[in-house]
């Protein structure tokens, strides 16, 4: 009578299913945030924009996903692209907008969480203010090549604010 209870649940204790198999880097690639390195941008000051690219390349054929970081102080200047790119911002409050008119002051705030979509052919910039206290990290996705374009090629791409 004692055996009767453990013998019943021996079918369903050999059932438990077995241990998760080890990740294929094959089918499976794993970048934990510890092994993402944020590049600077050449052609802009030190702490002011830095880029890790995740999945090709904005200047190449085909799909893209980059994550950018902007400093408190720094804008992009007005430019524009080729296609379309999405946007989600992971952390901190990135300051948008759109237009040819370089003008601070009238940025919207989009904060963690949100999703901005640029559309293609369309002046805009964007960054952190002087007085945020923390860079902004976004991730970029988006059909490359990209054809960055700034309207005023003659000017940096850069804006310190």
């Amino acid at each position: 009578m004692l055996l009767a209870p453990l013998l019943a649940a021996l079918p369903m204790m050999l059932a438990l299913p077995a241990a998760a198999s080890p990740i294929d880097p094959n089918e499976t690639i794993l970048r934990l945030p510890g092994e993402i390195a944020f590049q600077p941008q050449p052609g802009f000051p030190q702490h002011s924009v830095e880029m890790a690219p995740l999945f090709g390349a904005s200047t190449a054929p085909g799909l893209y996903l980059v994550l950018i970081k902007w400093y408190p102080g720094y804008m992009s200047a007005p430019h524009t692209y080729l296609t379309d790119r999405l946007c989600v911002v992971l952390s901190g409050t990135w300051m948008i907008n759109s237009g040819a008119d370089f003008d601070p002051d009238r940025t919207v705030a989009a904060p963690a969480g949100s999703f901005v979509r640029r559309v293609a052919g369309t002046p805009h910039y964007d960054g952190v203010k002087r007085d945020m206290k923390e860079p902004a990290v976004i991730a970029l996705c988006g059909l490359g090549p990209g054809g960055l374009k700034w309207l005023d090629p003659s000017q940096p791409g850069w804006r310190k604010v």
